[in-house]
């Protein structure tokens, strides 16, 4: 009973996962200050007003906090504009930096016989009108 536990534990994609988990934790923690110190101080200076929780609408006596709804959408594009433009980019650019294109086929290939180049696509030869395998 035990052994199998310890084959599922130390399975490779439960380790990978868990290490996905601490290390996604630690960078929502990152992005989130980046927000909260850097972006929204950002937006409360352009727009006057950091906070809008205080906006609330009654309906019979019903609070509807859409104050507070704004906090969270505005929250939700800084938080996804960060994440996009200072993570999904760089690392895009970098992948396609790393990234080797295939080497493209040869245009041309020399016939056998006569020795002339010829198109790659070719099954007889222009010059001499051999068969090129």
């Amino acid at each position: 009973m035990f052994k199998g536990f310890r084959q599922f534990i130390l399975r490779g994609n439960v380790v990978d996962m868990a290490v996905g988990v601490v290390i996604g934790a630690a960078f929502g923690a990152i992005v989130t200050a980046f927000v909260k110190d850097l972006l929204t101080p950002l937006v409360a200076a352009i727009a006057g007003k950091p906070d809008f929780s205080a906006y609330v609408f009654e309906v019979h006596g019903s609070k509807f906090l859409y104050g507070d709804f704004l906090n969270a959408v505005i929250s939700f594009l800084l938080i996804a504009a960060a994440v996009y433009y200072f993570v999904v980019l760089p690392v895009n650019a970098l992948m396609a930096r790393l990234r080797k294109e295939p080497a493209a086929p040869p245009a041309k290939k020399t016939c056998p016989e006569c020795q002339s180049e010829i198109p790659a696509a070719a099954r007889k030869c222009a010059f001499c009108t051999s068969a090129v395998a």
